[in-house]
C-alpha cells in the first residue's frame, strides 16, 4: 500500500512540474520613438494616456497615432521579434504576445483597426512559433521579412 501510494505521489509531483514548465510568459513592447500626437489605452484602464518614449506595452494594450504623428514599437521576446512603424490615424491593438521557453516558441497578433504600419519581423527561430496581423477583412502570417499593411475607413 505505501508503494503504491508513493508511486502516486511521484506520479502528481511531475504532473505538477510538466505542467508548471509549459507556462506561457507574456511578452512586452516597448515605444522606442514617437512623433506627434500617440495614445495608448492598456488593458486595465477605460480611458486614454500619452505615450511616450520608453514606454512598456504588455499585450492587450491599443495604440493609436494622431494626425501627423507616428510611434515605433519594438516587440521584445527571445530574441527581439519586430519593429512595428505606426504611421498616421492608425490603430494598433497587440492582441497576443506570448512565449513558451519549453516549447521554445512565440505567439504574435497584431490587430490593425485602421491606418498603415510598417514591420520589420526577424525570422522566426522555432517552427512552433507565429506572428500574425488581423485587419478588418484579412488574417496575414509572417514568417521574417519587411511588409506592409494598410487598413482605410470606408467613406
Amino acid at each position: 500500500m505505501k508503494a503504491v501510494s508513493l508511486l502516486l505521489i511521484i506520479v502528481l509531483l511531475l504532473a505538477v512540474t510538466s505542467v508548471a514548465g509549459a507556462e506561457e510568459i507574456e511578452r512586452k513592447a516597448i515605444i522606442v520613438d514617437m512623433i506627434g500626437d500617440v495614445k495608448v489605452k492598456p488593458i486595465s484602464e477605460d480611458t486614454w494616456m500619452q505615450a511616450r518614449s520608453g514606454m512598456t506595452l504588455n499585450q492587450g494594450a491599443i495604440i493609436r497615432t494622431a494626425i501627423g504623428s507616428k510611434a515605433i514599437i519594438r516587440l521584445d521576446g527571445e530574441p527581439e521579434t519586430a519593429m512595428v512603424e505606426m504611421k498616421e490615424n492608425s490603430q494598433l491593438t497587440l492582441s497576443e504576445m506570448m512565449g513558451s521557453k519549453q516549447n521554445d516558441s512565440q505567439s504574435t497578433l497584431l490587430d490593425l483597426a485602421l491606418g498603415e504600419i510598417l514591420i520589420k519581423a526577424k525570422k522566426i527561430h522555432s517552427e512552433k512559433s507565429k506572428f500574425e496581423v488581423r485587419t478588418p477583412t484579412s488574417f496575414i502570417g509572417i514568417r521574417g521579412t519587411i511588409f506592409s499593411v494598410s487598413v482605410r475607413a470606408v467613406e
